[in-house]
């Protein structure tokens, strides 16, 4: 097994006022040559965006990029005619594709939200832009893995345009869990969104993170009341 630790004080920070940017990877003005991607995962961005702030239109293309509200909500609007609020509770998913823009504000003038921002690399180039959200339940994932996103049109969760599987998990503590790899030859990166743990011998606190390669399971101990977020991907280079 292959690890890289990456502790919640060695991200990347910005602050530009009306946004505060946590960069677990190299984005922007931050650029770290060791933290540059982790496989096909490229962004995994902490953002907290002041009330009725966010970022104007703007463009992408082939990217996957999943966007995950933690507090508050975000509106979205897009070329493509797509003109939504994503929630806390809810997963968006948006298959840049050929090319689009769009733009993301705070849906509110009084309260601070809070999200992550993960761009992974397309298995498929130049697919025709597509958007999709979807509430996903907190109780089942309440000391159970709950896969949020998948390849797997069938079970459930959102689809992505690349091998790669998103998963979150509420755990108690005390409990001890297995992650079993979905693919073979993937890699998993694992952020303590709150809370506690220890895996491979490491212990991790609130926002550290672990990725881990050259697996087919991982043990992980739960040393408080903790949220996870595991993102799974391919290994290999773009």
């Amino acid at each position: 097994m292959n690890k890289i630790i990456h502790k919640a004080d060695s991200r990347g920070y910005a602050d530009h006022g009306w946004l505060q940017s946590f960069h677990s990877f190299s984005f922007a003005n931050y650029h770290n040559p060791e933290k540059v991607r982790f496989g096909l995962l490229r962004v995994l961005n902490d953002d907290i965006v002041a009330p009725g702030m966010g970022f104007g239109t703007h463009p992408h293309d082939n990217m996957e990029i999943v966007t995950i509200p933690l507090k508050g909500e975000l509106a979205h609007q897009d070329s493509t005619g797509n003109k939504e609020v994503i929630k806390a509770g809810e997963v968006q998913i948006m298959s840049a594709g050929s090319g689009l823009t769009h733009s993301e504000f705070n849906n509110s003038k009084k309260e601070f939200v809070n999200l992550f921002q993960i761009w992974v690399f397309p298995k498929e180039k130049n697919i025709t832009p597509r958007y999709d959200q979807k509430i996903f339940d907190p109780e089942e994932r309440k000391n159970k893995f709950q896969t949020v996103v998948s390849p797997d049109e069938k079970d459930g969760a959102l689809w992505i345009n690349q091998d790669a599987y998103f998963t979150l998990g509420n755990f108690d503590e005390g409990n001890s869990v297995k992650y079993e790899i979905k693919k073979n030859g993937n890699g998993v990166y694992i952020m303590i969104t709150e809370g506690s743990a220890e895996i491979d011998g490491e212990v991790l606190s609130r926002r550290d993170a672990i990725g881990l390669s050259d697996l087919s399971s991982v043990e992980i101990k739960l040393l408080a009341k903790s949220d996870l977020l595991l993102i799974e991907v391919p290994m290999t280079q773009k």
